[in-house]
């Protein structure tokens, strides 16, 4: 009836207009999303940037006076710092690792580090692990050589990984950019926000906007930001301690964080390694500094996290992927955080019908 009705209100000639305008209207969608296609991850990520650092940049603007323009500068050159000094070092050193990685996997000539023969001069334990370790070097060197011809085909997307990693860096400087100029305009694009939301979901507007705020909070600061800052000081104890390889570990020690595995899958081997190559005193040092790095995460993710975090490791995990394969450096990080709002939106959606239907019921 209402199709009717509505053929009947419509004549030919007005129709016709109503499916030009519509072709229009999605002609100019498509086209827009196109033009801004290439800036999506970094929109993404200064938006996400913007959100996660807005209480800080209120406390600063709140300091200075109430200049809010001020705060924002002042809050960029400090990110900036961050990301050109240790950051930009640790990025370095990490695509060197992966180079390095690429070549041995595309010549088939992986190098593995064989038992040093300081193991021996251990006390009671020194001669049983000097000789586990042998046998498990040359064991390893043998599964190598078989298993080589078939991890060469990873030789090209590290080596793309690897390039894409000056573009992320790249993109990460314009996304601290411009959320510098979106922190004066928080509470406008707040409310521009809210009132999308309202024409999509009326009556959760409200909640999902707080909860989608809290939860790039928790994630950009409790997630991303504590494996960052753990990935940076293990990165400086790998070259104070002279570890092979030590960017590539280091960014292994980022992956591992973000997805909730934990560093110590990469800080215990070095451990057992820096006692195998240094003194006594060197050793004691370096070991004492890595298990402080090591349970930073435990240290930090309660004094950074706002709210617990309920999105499942899995979802992170599958950000970190996803994001990674459509965003290169950039949505290693965006990934999760997009992905845990979107998990955390969904299931607050589902609770909230289960307790409609409940209440008719």
């Amino acid at each position: 009836m209402p199709v009717k009705s509505l053929r009947q209100l419509l004549t030919g000639e007005d129709v016709i207009q109503l499916v030009i305008r519509l072709g229009l209207l999605a002609l100019l969608i498509i086209w827009t999303f196109l033009i801004i296609r290439p800036f999506v991850p970094i929109l993404a990520w200064s938006g996400v940037l913007a959100v996660a650092f807005y209480p800080a940049f209120s406390w600063v603007a709140k300091i200075l006076g109430g200049r809010p323009k001020t705060a924002a500068a002042i809050l960029t050159l400090i990110t900036l710092g961050i990301v050109i000094g240790p950051a930009t070092w640790l990025g370095i050193s990490a695509v060197d690792g992966v180079r390095e990685l690429a070549h041995q996997l595309g010549t088939g000539d992986l190098a593995l580090q064989s038992a040093p023969e300081q193991l021996k001069s251990w006390p009671l334990v020194g001669p049983w692990l000097y000789e586990l370790w042998d046998q498990a070097y040359n064991n390893i060197r043998a599964v190598v050589r078989e298993v080589a011809p078939y991890l060469q085909p990873l030789a090209g997307p590290l080596l793309s990984l690897a390039g894409d990693a000056g573009l992320g860096t790249l993109q990460f400087l314009v996304s601290v950019f411009v959320a510098g100029f979106l922190f004066p305009h928080g509470p406008r694009l707040v409310g521009a926000g809210r009132s999308f939301l309202f024409r999509i979901v009326p009556e959760q507007s409200e909640h999902f906007l707080s909860l989608a705020g809290a939860t790039i909070r928790a994630v950009a600061q409790g997630v991303i930001g504590v494996a960052i800052v753990q990935a940076l000081l293990a990165g400086i104890g790998f070259k104070l301690a002279e570890v092979p390889s030590a960017g590539l570990l280091a960014f292994i020690v980022l992956l591992l964080s973000i997805v909730q595995i934990g560093a110590f899958l990469v800080l215990l081997p070095v451990i057992i390694w820096i006692w195998t190559a240094k003194d006594v005193t060197t050793a004691l040092l370096l070991t004492v500094f890595f298990v402080l790095v090591g349970f930073i995460d435990t240290m930090l993710k309660p004094l950074v996290m706002g709210r617990g975090l309920t999105t499942p490791t899995i979802v992170i995990f599958v950000g970190v992927i996803g994001g990674t394969l459509a965003h290169g450096i950039v949505g290693l990080f965006i990934g999760p955080i997009i992905l845990s709002v979107a998990w955390e939106i969904m299931m607050a959606w589902i609770r909230t019908e289960d307790q409609a239907e409940a209440g008719e019921g």
